[in-house]
């Protein structure tokens, strides 16, 4: 069973997160995007490059898989997923409020998509909702 846990903003180093996951809102909705290789869909994301800081990897990630232009970025927290095998791999979790999108750069990402609340289609179903949920509350709290 695939088990996640929240960590605080700096409460695990950055040399151990592998990825970047960022939950992204355009005009009051949220992003989807679906890979070119899934019928389902995901949460904006992908893998910090070897000598990139996950900040910078986000803002990579974002406009690659969304065609995002002009966002402001929030840390949310960072995360863990523990697979069956029990090998803990480590993620930023982040806000992105984006302002303008362009044409989606040639990636892996194929489409997007605008939604009130995570699709149930979902590449990772047992995740995304808890990420989509960790960042709600985080916009709540800090009246984003």
């Amino acid at each position: 069973m695939t088990q996640v846990k929240f960590y605080s903003e700096n409460e695990v180093i950055e040399s151990k997160m592998k990825f970047v996951v960022m939950m992204a809102r355009y005009n009051d909705k949220w992003i989807m995007v679906r890979h070119r290789d899934r019928d389902t869909w995901e949460i904006p994301g992908g893998h910090i490059e070897e000598f990139e800081k996950a900040f910078g990897a986000a803002k990579r990630e974002l406009y690659e898989e969304t065609g995002a232009k002009d966002f402001d970025l929030h840390p949310v927290c960072t995360y863990s997923v523990i697979k069956d095998q029990g090998e803990e791999s480590f993620g930023k979790l982040y806000y992105a409020k984006v302002y303008k999108l362009e044409e989606l750069p040639n990636s892996e990402i194929v489409e997007i998509k605008f939604v009130d609340d995570i699709s149930e289609d979902l590449t990772y179903p047992f995740i995304q909702p808890m990420l989509w949920e960790k960042v709600s509350n985080h916009l709540e709290k800090h009246n984003i």
